[in-house]
């Protein structure tokens, strides 16, 4: 169920099971979820070797909870799951930045999905291509005559495309399925078309068909989010002149990452932080979503560039978005097999995976906007390290209350925190 604020305030300074108990109060887990958030009953051996092959165990990361977040006037918990230090506490900090305006606003696709059939050797790909079309009611009939939940919640194949493509190989007949997957991700969904539609396809066009499989580049469900953010709110002490001035180093910093592909795999990695962090906890299939995005930031300007965009309105503010593939499902998958995904969709509150998709594609235009803020100020190091400390010091040979301490003094020195510095300190308090 949805949570009625998403702003905890002190939430980072609750222990890990005090944080877990609240979260679950909020959210009104169940007893199963909360067993499944807590190390000892995230996966057993025995579901997890029903879920891939050759299993020899299993491995945990951590699952923090971003805060602050409101997206189209609901409030939301979102748990990410990351091994990097300051990735949930950068997007729950610009998350509250934009509260003021609203939070995120969402105009999400449809959840389309698309199948693909390779035809080869036949006669006329011309003729061919166009005894497809004709053929297209009798195949969408065929590939929705499917026994099939989804196609009575009204999904199912919506539509068929062809195209002819030159390849190395010759030229080739591409046949597009178009299939409304409702709330799964539909890789099975559309496989099966594909396999079921074969033989007609081949009678038709008088070719043979090769592949037949999903495509990942799921161009006709894009997840759409803005979100606006004003000078005051962007600036450290809610000054307006300073906010400017962030503003207009955030755009430089954006504009840089438009023009050129070494920084926007950089600037993007950074939005993916987010998304893959949110995918891998709620289950997701995050390698599809990362093709899908980084393909869609190169073909839908011709050259790799920015997943989002930035600009000024005429207020000053600055006006983030983001439209991007998202083939999520909420249904079917890990996202019902394995107990921690199941319980991090609980405290998510999510209906529908268009829901969240836009979930995710908010969370990857905060995490975006952290990172340029950041390296638009104090640079990306200081903040990161800050967090980074505490890592460090485990590193370094540090147990218990060590940790802590070794972390406060690196932090309070001017100047880099290095593993060198820090295994220093570790010496000179054990040796005090």
């Amino acid at each position: 169920m949805p949570v009625e604020d998403s702003r905890l305030s002190g939430f980072y300074k609750l222990s890990v099971t005090e944080r877990r108990n609240h979260i679950a109060k909020l959210a009104n887990l169940s007893p199963e979820d909360v067993a499944a958030l807590a190390s000892h009953g995230e996966l057993s051996e025995v579901a997890a070797d029903r879920m891939i092959e050759n299993v020899i165990g299993t491995m945990s990361l951590p699952v923090g909870v971003a805060t602050n977040f409101v997206i189209d006037g609901k409030p939301y918990l979102i748990p990410f799951c990351v091994e990097e230090s300051s990735i949930v506490a950068a997007a729950s900090n610009m998350a509250k930045r934009c509260l003021v305006n609203g939070g995120f606003r969402t105009n999400n696709d449809e959840p389309l999905m698309i199948a693909q059939i390779q035809v080869l050797e036949t006669n006329n790909i011309e003729d061919a291509k166009e005894a497809v079309l004709t053929a297209k009611y009798e195949l969408m009939a065929m590939c929705n005559s499917l026994p099939s939940t989804m196609i009575k919640l009204g999904g199912g194949c919506k539509d068929i495309v062809a195209r002819i493509i030159d390849t190395v190989s010759g030229p080739m007949l591409i046949v597009h399925l178009i299939v409304d997957t409702r709330d799964a991700m539909g890789a099975n969904a559309v496989n099966t078309m594909a396999e079921l539609v074969t033989d007609k396809i081949e009678e038709i066009t008088n070719g043979r068909v090769h592949l037949r499989i999903l495509s990942n580049l799921a161009t006709y469900r894009l997840a759409k989010v803005e979100a606006t953010f004003s000078p005051e709110e962007l600036s450290n002490n809610g000054s307006r002149e300073e906010g400017k001035n962030i503003i207009s180093g955030i755009l430089e910093a954006h504009h840089f990452a438009m023009a050129d592909p070494y920084r926007a795999t950089t600037h993007n990695k950074g939005i993916m932080n987010a998304i893959s962090a949110i995918a891998l906890a709620c289950g997701q299939d995050w390698r599809a979503i990362e093709a899908g995005c980084h393909a869609w930031a190169a073909v839908e300007t011709g050259k790799y560039s920015s997943m989002t965009r930035w600009r000024k309105d005429e207020q000053g503010n600055l006006v983030g978005s983001i439209e991007t593939p998202m083939a999520v499902g909420i249904v079917g998958g890990a996202s019902k097999v394995h107990p921690a995904a199941r319980a991090n969709l609980a405290i998510i509150g999510v209906e529908s995976a268009q829901e969240l998709a836009g979930i995710m594609a908010a969370a990857g235009i905060a995490q975006n906007l952290g990172a340029m803020r950041a390296l638009a100020t104090n640079g990306i190091q200081a903040g990161h390290m800050k967090l980074h400390a505490r890592n460090m010091a485990v590193s370094a040979g540090a147990l218990g209350d060590e940790v802590e301490i070794v972390a406060n003094i690196v932090n309070s020195q001017n100047g880099p925190v290095t593993q060198q510095l820090v295994k220093d300190t570790l010496e000179e308090i054990r040796r005090s």
